[in-house]
């Protein structure tokens, strides 16, 4: 089992900037991609970014320019630089990742979620 503990979500003026963190557990060889989804209310969950172990990122159209996507493979930790934003930039984000097992299974985890609010 992978553990994803997602951190630093809040409150934040439509233009200022945030940065949510995923720590990742668990008994495993390692994680593949990770990456940040977003649901907002009465939408469907949709990808904000990946990354790759190796560091080849993917972003949503939406979110292109202003979020920056990193990772920290010594620590299992992925994070979500989250610049210039916009009240529609309002979700709960959820970290996701690949974990492969020693037995060279894998299996794809989320984390709990973390309430971002940008203010208008």
């Amino acid at each position: 089992q992978v553990q994803l503990v997602e951190s630093g979500g809040g409150l934040v003026q439509a233009g200022g900037s945030l940065r949510v963190s995923c720590a990742a557990s668990g008994n495993i060889f390692r994680l593949n991609v990770m990456g940040w989804y977003r649901q907002a209310p009465g939408k469907q969950r949709e990808l904000v970014a990946t990354i790759t172990r190796g560091g080849s990122t993917n972003y949503a159209d939406s979110v292109k320019g202003r979020f920056t996507i990193s990772r920290d493979n010594a620590k299992n930790t992925v994070y979500l630089q989250m610049n210039s934003l916009k009240p529609e930039d309002t979700a709960v984000y959820y970290c996701n990742a690949e974990g492969v097992y020693y037995s060279g299974t894998s299996n794809y985890y989320w984390g709990q979620g973390t309430q971002v609010t940008v203010s208008s």
